[in-house]
This record gives C-alpha cells, sequence and structure tokens, in this order.
C-alpha cells in the first residue's frame, strides 16, 4: 500500500470513529434516566373564533345548551328552536359525557330536511391516550365539552409538550388546559386546569363532537 492509500485509510478510521462518538452522544442525549426527552416543549394551541355565548341561566340544562352552541356554532345544528339537535340536547343528563355522546350520536335532521350525521367520542380521564386524542382535537379546531368537578365546561385550548419516549412512542405531556365556563361573560368565563395543582382525578373525560352532511 503506498503513502497516499494509507493516509486516506487513516483519513476514513478517524472519521468512522469521530461519527461513532457524535452518533453515541446523540442517542445518549435523548435518552435520560427517565426514558423520555422533551423536544418541542412549550407548545400552545386554541381553538379560534368560537362565539362567545352565555347560558340563560345557572342551571345545568342551559349550560350544557351554550356549551353545545359553542362547540357547533351553527344554529342550524344546535341548540335552538328547531335545530337539529334541539330535542336530543334537551333531553340528556347534563353532566353524563357518555350519555350526551349516545344522544346526540347518529343521523338527524335539519330544518330543512336535510340529513346530518352526528359523531360522537367519548374519553373517559383514565383513558391511556387521552391527552394526545385531546391535543389531536383542538389541532383539528375542534373545541370539546369537559366535566371537571361536577361542573360542564368547554376545551377550547391547551399549553403541553411533545415527548419521545426511548422506545421511539411520542407522547403529547399537558400541562394547563384552558377552559370557557358559559355561565358567564366576563373574567370568570376563561378559566385553567393547572396539571401540576389540580387534580385530575376530578376531571370525568371529555367528549368531542362533530358533524357532517349525510
Amino acid at each position: 500500500m503506498d503513502a497516499e492509500a494509507g493516509w486516506a485509510m487513516t483519513k476514513l478510521r478517524c472519521c468512522g470513529y469521530a461519527l461513532l462518538i457524535v452518533a453515541s452522544c446523540f442517542v445518549f442525549g435523548q435518552d435520560p434516566v427517565p426514558g423520555y426527552y422533551t423536544f418541542l416543549p412549550n407548545q400552545q394551541i386554541r381553538v379560534p373564533e368560537l362565539p362567545s355565548l352565555k347560558a340563560r341561566s345557572d342551571d345545568l340544562s342551559d349550560v350544557l345548551l351554550a356549551s353545545l352552541d359553542t362547540i357547533f356554532h351553527d344554529p342550524s345544528i344546535c341548540c335552538g328552536k328547531n335545530s337539529a339537535l334541539e330535542d336530543a340536547a334537551a333531553s340528556v343528563e347534563p353532566l353524563s359525557l357518555k350519555e350526551i355522546g349516545s344522544k346526540l350520536q347518529g343521523r338527524h335532521l335539519l330544518s330543512d330536511g336535510r340529513p346530518i350525521l352526528v359523531t360522537a367520542d367519548f374519553m373517559p380521564a383514565s383513558s391511556a391516550d387521552a391527552s394526545y386524542r385531546m391535543i389531536s382535537a383542538l389541532m383539528e379546531n375542534h373545541a370539546l365539552l369537559l366535566v371537571w368537578k361536577s361542573h360542564l365546561y368547554v376545551l377550547d385550548g391547551a399549553d403541553f409538550d411533545e415527548t419521545l419516549y426511548s422506545d421511539g412512542t411520542r407522547m403529547n405531556v399537558i400541562h394547563k388546559l384552558r377552559l370557557l365556563d358559559t355561565r358567564f361573560s366576563d373574567t370568570r368565563r376563561e378559566v385553567v386546569f393547572n396539571r401540576d395543582s389540580d387534580d385530575w382525578g376530578k376531571v370525568q373525560g371529555t367528549l368531542l363532537l362533530t358533524f357532517a352532511p349525510q
């Protein structure tokens, strides 16, 4: 082997060792002791242009109707006179997200006879993928219903981190949920659930409601 070839082989070996060192640092840098790292911290999302509706009273049924109005923000869908969901929304237990979803899901008719299909996705707070599904809905500009401490809110935003686990699993770590209390039109309207100080065990779950022409 001549001197020039030997020098080339030496450079390749050195580059190979250097790449190995860099790659090792990269892997270990991504995999701290807890087994995950935050690669997109302090993310914030908010559903835009929701109507500022206030319930007619503090009665739970009125709060539910105002909350549904806020989520659908289409009077022909819900929940005024002759709307598609008027009767169904008035006949449910206002704090049972599962029942609300069950009663509203399915085929309904608009006042002009056109059919729509309502889809309901109830997410118990204890479900393993609740955080991921909530963030996904908000990113698609869908506000949700949320029951916390026996009160109904509109979930319209969140503060969260995106994390990556050592096995490649991506997860959203929620720090705050941004809520609307339709009982109020003043500063009490906007409520924050803080995951660091509030009890997640007092959250019943969330309900995603969407509709489409049939």
